[in-house]
C-alpha cells in the first residue's frame, strides 16, 4: 500500500511550525504540495519544508509552484517537471511527476495547481494527461493526479478527469471531505484521483489538531491509502 497526500500550503506564509506537525501527521509515502515556495530562496525554503516533516523534495520547478515530496522509504525510479501553456494575464502553470514505489505499490504520481480561469483549467487537465500517460505506460506505474482543482466536483475538470481516474473520496471517504477553507470547509478542491489498477482503501482529511490545520494553511490536506489490484 501506499499514502499519497497533497497539500496546498500557501508558500508557507502560515505557521510552519504548525505546517510541519501537519504534513507529519499525514504519513505520507509521497506528498503532493501546490503554492510551494517560489520566490527568494524558494530551493531552500522548500528543502526546509521537507525536512521538518522527514521528507526530501524528489521533483518540482520554481515556476508554477507544484513539487514532489517523499520520505526516505520511498524508492523514486523517475521525475521531472514541466511547465504547461501559457495564457496571457494568468498565472504560469506547470506540473510536477515522479514514478515512486512504496511497500510494493509502484505510481505515477503529478502534483498540479490549476487555475482559476475555467477555459485554462480544462486545457491544462488534458495537457497534463497527455503528459503523464506515457510516463505510467513506461513504468507500468498508474496514474494518480493530486492537487488543488480549483473547482467543485461535477464542473468541468473533474468531469474530464474522472473518466480515466476515480474520485478517491468518492469510493472511499473518511471524514467530510471539505478542504477548503481551513478554517471554515465548504468546498472540496482538492482531491487525489486514482487511475486503473489502484484499490482505494481509505480518502479523506487528517487527524491533527484542529489549530494545527487552521494555522498551517487556508487549505485543508487530502491523504489516499493505495493498494495494486
Amino acid at each position: 500500500m501506499i499514502r499519497v497526500g497533497t497539500y496546498n500550503v500557501r508558500s508557507m506564509y502560515d505557521d510552519t511550525a504548525a505546517l510541519a506537525r501537519v504534513i507529519t501527521a499525514m504519513a505520507p509515502d509521497v506528498l503532493c504540495v501546490q503554492e510551494a515556495p517560489r520566490l527568494t530562496r524558494w530551493r531552500r525554503r522548500r528543502a526546509e519544508l521537507a525536512r521538518s516533516a522527514g521528507l526530501r523534495v524528489v521533483t518540482g520547478r520554481r515556476f508554477g509552484g507544484v513539487a514532489v515530496l517523499a520520505p526516505p522509504g520511498t524508492r523514486v525510479l523517475h521525475a521531472e517537471s514541466h511547465l504547461l501553456r501559457p495564457f496571457a494575464g494568468l498565472e504560469r502553470r506547470a506540473v510536477a511527476v515522479a514514478v515512486v514505489a512504496h511497500a510494493g505499490t509502484r505510481v505515477t504520481v503529478a502534483s498540479v495547481h490549476l487555475d482559476l480561469h475555467a477555459a485554462a483549467r480544462l486545457c491544462h487537465a488534458v495537457e497534463i494527461m497527455r503528459l503523464v500517460r506515457p510516463i505510467s505506460l513506461r513504468y507500468g506505474a498508474p496514474v494518480v493526479i493530486a492537487g488543488d482543482l480549483n473547482e467543485r466536483p461535477g464542473d468541468p475538470v473533474w468531469t474530464y478527469l474522472t473518466r480515466g481516474l476515480a474520485d478517491c473520496y468518492a469510493l472511499a471517504p473518511r471524514g467530510e471531505g471539505l478542504t477548503f477553507s481551513a478554517r471554515e470547509p465548504r468546498d472540496r478542491l482538492d482531491a487525489v484521483l486514482a487511475g486503473e489498477g489502484l484499490e482505494v482503501r481509505s480518502c479523506g482529511g487528517v487527524e491533527a489538531r484542529v489549530a494545527d490545520l487552521r494555522a498551517a494553511s487556508d487549505h485543508l490536506p487530502v491523504v489516499a491509502d493505495l493498494a495494486t489490484r
